[in-house]
């Protein structure tokens, strides 16, 4: 496993992540199990662990804690703040009175007396960045925390927090944590760019696609809308409507193009995300064993100047086939309020 220098902060980590969000009730309740994937990781070569506290209610942190008993110092452990963890409306978003708590509740979950990267896990409309960069500079002088870093935020939002730090003299973010795969690529046009002009590392997340590059969807017969994730988020899955119907039609094109190399679509997908000059790591979300030994068997590929072409053929870069995959709608779009007079 090949590693990369995490946004010039010197720290090695490997280029694909362990993302433990699958690790718990929303995915493998089994805890043992899920420990001994977290070891197969490790021993693979992977030496960085991404969770956050709303996983599972706080149940990933848990299950990555027992996990990394008498290993912690062989990874780079990272957490993630902001979503709700309870019914109070301050016990959410990223003001200094929730992520003071919100941070010692994960470093309790997590059994260790710090992470080494501490990510705001979305944009808070509702904080000054100034607020909340305030206090991540309190938790590095405190050394509860190594390096801080965004998650999905705008590229323009990413410019923001730059310029706040500067002025204030306050920690800046080191790394930002976006969705990017061959059907979500509008990263590429202003978040890529701009974390690279500020050198900050990238660990993209969801390069399966939630699941379509996986290679088990080839009709619309395939996805089931009544289990898992695909009914809570039907506007990813639905192939009735017409962004997710032209996704059966480009993985009939991306098999082809992996096939033609001997691979499965997954190392191809996979490959294509590690291809970008400004992507650090890819998080990678295992369920099971057999999900994780695949990924790992495909750490390997790189692909040809040739092969990147056609994908962009099939893809044009800067394209989200479906743009309600990203998980983040600005307030601006998503309250017709902030539109009207």
């Amino acid at each position: 496993m090949k590693r990369r220098i995490l946004g010039g902060t010197g720290i090695s980590v490997s280029e694909y992540t362990f993302g433990a969000m699958m690790l718990g009730k929303w995915g493998n309740p089994d805890h043992a199990d899920g420990i001994r994937m977290l070891h197969a990781a490790i021993d693979g070569g992977i030496n960085f662990i991404d969770t956050a506290d709303m996983y599972s209610d706080g149940e990933s942190e848990q299950i990555v804690a027992k996990a990394l008993k008498g290993r912690r110092d062989d990874v780079v452990l990272a957490t993630k703040g902001f979503f709700p963890m309870g019914p109070d409306a301050n016990h959410g978003g990223n003001s200094r009175r929730w992520l003071t708590r919100a941070l010692d509740d994960s470093l309790r979950r997590l059994d260790t007396d710090y992470v080494d990267l501490y990510q705001i896990h979305r944009p808070d409309p509702t904080t000054d960045i100034e607020e909340t960069l305030s206090v991540l500079t309190d938790f590095v002088r405190s050394g509860k925390v190594r390096a801080v870093g965004s998650s999905v935020f705008p590229a323009e939002q990413i410019v923001e927090a730059q310029w706040v730090s500067e002025k204030r003299g306050l920690v800046r973010f080191r790394t930002e944590q976006p969705p990017y795969s061959i059907f979500n690529r509008a990263i590429e046009a202003a978040v890529l760019p701009t974390a690279q002009k500020y050198g900050m590392g990238v660990l993209t997340w969801s390069p399966l696609a939630s699941g379509w590059l996986s290679g088990r969807y080839d009709k619309a017969s395939d996805v089931d809308l009544t289990e898992g994730r695909k009914a809570l988020q039907q506007h990813k899955f639905d192939p009735a409507l017409p962004e997710n119907a032209v996704k059966l039609e480009v993985v009939a094109e991306l098999k082809k193009l992996a096939s033609d190399l001997g691979r499965p679509l997954t190392h191809l997908a996979l490959a294509f995300v590690r291809a970008h000059p400004g992507v650090t790591s890819a998080i990678i979300g295992p369920r099971t064993h057999e999900q994780l030994a695949d990924l790992l068997d495909g750490a390997d590929l790189e692909l040809s100047g040739d092969v990147l072409d056609r994908i962009d053929e099939i893809v044009p870069p800067g394209t989200d086939l479906n743009r309600l995959d990203a998980d983040y709608t600005p307030p601006a779009l998503a309250d017709k309020a902030l539109r009207r007079r």
